[in-house]
């Protein structure tokens, strides 16, 4: 029981100063995954469509190869159901992310919206409050949608 708590505090905390370069190397891509797996998460299972997306959004910001994104891909899923805010996750982003890079990022999200049929509350939502945290104006999150909407497949 007790490592029990002890993996669910350790799986919480940001990532420790301490941590290895490798870990931090993982900590930004990890963050920008999560938050794409999270635009899905309240559905059953991520779909074909939104998981190809996410994998391209993913693999046009880190030059990683398509085993790592993957790999990538099922950590953040993984991560993704344990999470309890996006402040750990858009603070490491902000650190890191040009606004440039954060603007892509809620792009991204809005095609993983987009991937499957027409957004929905909760897709919006998510979004919405990624945005914020990201400091994405509202005329950038705006323009991120017209586009993520004029490549949609639907």
């Amino acid at each position: 029981m007790f490592q029990a708590l002890k993996d669910l505090f350790d799986s919480l905390a940001p990532l420790a100063p301490s941590s290895s370069p490798a870990e931090r190397a993982q900590a930004v891509p990890l963050a920008a995954a999560v938050l794409l797996v999270e635009v899905v998460r309240a559905e059953s299972a991520v779909g074909h469509a939104e998981r190809s997306i996410m994998v391209n959004a993913l693999r046009h910001q880190f030059a990683w190869s398509d085993d790592e994104l993957q790999n990538l891909l099922d950590q953040a899923i993984a991560t993704s159901r344990t999470a309890y805010d996006y402040q750990r996750f858009t603070s490491q982003l902000n650190e890191q992310f040009t606004q440039a890079e954060k603007i892509r990022l809620v792009e991204a999200m809005w095609q993983v919206a987009y991937a499957d049929t027409h957004p929905d509350e909760n897709e919006m939502h998510t979004i919405s409050k990624v945005a914020g945290l990201l400091h994405v104006t509202h005329g950038e999150y705006i323009g991120a949608k017209m586009r993520a909407k004029e490549t949609s497949p639907h």
